[in-house]
């Protein structure tokens, strides 16, 4: 695109933008929970890697930090059933990725994490672990990150 294309087009939009505002005085628009995707990912890239402690560990940061954005939408929703199926399916992944490592200190702490969150997944609130533990549950795997 040219550079005078580019220009006219920004301008454009910067107007548009301008008048809209100019018509929509203390009018607010609420943006439903889980409408917009998650800002960033840091999905592991699959190589020769994958059961490095520094790739199970980025996978393990992923499934928790993916999660939580989950599990703030069913928050907002007051749905425990959501929680209990997030937290069921984070722990799947966590125990797989684990399961990848080359070191057994590192499966281990994995293990602990994705056990936590199953029995979060069959609490009868898991509100409960969502407000308590699940805060500080990526701590455990921090020490076998290399």
């Amino acid at each position: 695109m040219p550079h005078r294309r580019r220009t006219a087009v920004t301008a454009a939009l910067v107007m548009a933008s301008a008048a809209l505002a100019a018509g929509c005085d203390g009018v607010e628009i609420e943006i439903p929970a889980g409408s917009l995707p998650a800002p960033v990912s840091i999905a592991p890239i699959p190589s020769a890697s994958a059961g490095q402690p520094e790739y199970v560990c980025t996978a393990v940061y992923k499934v928790l930090t993916e999660g939580a954005v989950r599990l703030a939408e069913h928050t907002v929703n007051d749905d425990a059933e959501g929680l209990k199926h997030t937290f069921a399916d984070m722990a799947a992944q966590i125990s797989a990725a684990g399961e990848r490592s080359t070191d057994a200190a590192q499966r281990a702490a994995a293990g602990q994490i994705a056990d936590a969150l199953a029995n979060a997944s069959r609490q009868g609130d898991p509100k409960a672990f969502l407000t308590g533990d699940f805060a500080t549950i990526g701590q455990k795997i921090d020490g076998t990150c290399t």
